[in-house]
């Protein structure tokens, strides 16, 4: 590793959830983020983090995994969440997602598109993705589009 990666490779600061969530077995993939309370339409849920890697570097460990949990959240900066183990991590990607994310500077925050029940398992549309078009969708929507 050479030092100008290495100078990247710093851990994003930790940030309490505006919400209570858990994270817990998903009827779409694996585990899944869900909200342990009701929530109101584009209501802020929380913020996606990481470890702070060049875009580049984002890429480049996207290819060699089948899932990602990597944010572009500008033209040189991602957010590489693979060795979190909460929070936002763990939200699934649906074709009818029930949150979306905003980035902001360098911060990639999540916010409910509708009112949410307690125990909803909490979705963002991941398209365009790493994955290019070549991973199979399981959100099993209406308006699933087949692939990310």
């Amino acid at each position: 590793m050479n030092k100008g990666t290495k100078k990247n490779q710093q851990r994003s600061v930790g940030h309490q959830w505006p919400i209570p969530m858990t994270v817990k077995a998903s009827r779409i993939e694996g585990r899944g983020l869900f909200t342990m309370i009701p929530l109101r339409a584009r209501q802020k849920i929380g913020e996606f983090t990481g470890e702070r890697i060049s875009h580049r570097e984002g890429r480049k460990r996207a290819k060699t995994r089948k899932w990602i949990a990597i944010v572009e959240v500008n033209h040189q900066l991602s957010l590489d969440a693979t060795n979190e183990t909460s929070g936002f991590r763990f939200i699934n990607h649906s074709c009818s997602p029930n949150t979306f994310m905003r980035i902001i500077g360098e911060r990639a925050e999540f916010y409910t598109l509708r009112p949410l029940q307690a125990g909803t398992e909490l979705t963002v549309d991941c398209h365009p993705s790493h994955h290019n078009g070549t991973l199979f969708c399981q959100c099993g929507s209406s308006t699933c589009r087949g692939k990310l």
